[in-house]
Parts: C-alpha cells; structure tokens; sequence
C-alpha cells in the first residue's frame, strides 16, 4: 500500500469521524485536532475507525504519532504492508 493510499484512507475516517470539517488545504505537517477543531472523542473515533475498518492497532502510547496527517501516514504505512 502506497502512501497515497494510507492518506486517502486516514483522510476518509476523519470525513466520517468529523463531517463538517473542511479537509481541502489541510497542511499536512500542522496538528490536525488544531486545524480540524477535533477533541479527544474524536480523536479515539478516528484510532478506533482504524481498527474496526483495517485491523490496525494504536497503542495508546503511540497517539502522539498521529498528530499531522504526515505523521499518520509516516507511522501507518508500515502496519499496512
């Protein structure tokens, strides 16, 4: 699976997870829960999402990795190969 691949995928949960956000011009090094006005509910939405609809695991510890869509898609590429 290509990085394309895994951003388009983390980019559907949080169109579901959260869809009146606006997830065009996202800058994808910047904090996503400052950009997309996300809490912590949602957050967990997303890393649960993660789990239910492609059998990925987060570990709790491993959150802080998820800040920016470049990070999710840096840390999630490997567990989808």
């Amino acid at each position: 699976m290509t990085t394309e691949d895994v951003k388009k995928i983390v980019l559907d949960i949080i169109a579901d997870v959260a869809p009146d956000e606006e997830l065009d011009g996202l800058n994808e090094g910047e904090s996503l829960r400052d950009q997309l006005d996300l809490d912590s509910m949602d957050f967990l939405d997303i890393v649960m999402e993660l789990r239910k609809r492609h059998k990925v695991e987060v570990p709790s510890e491993d959150y802080p990795q998820l800040a920016t869509l470049n990070s999710c898609v840096e840390y999630l590429t490997p567990k989808f190969a």
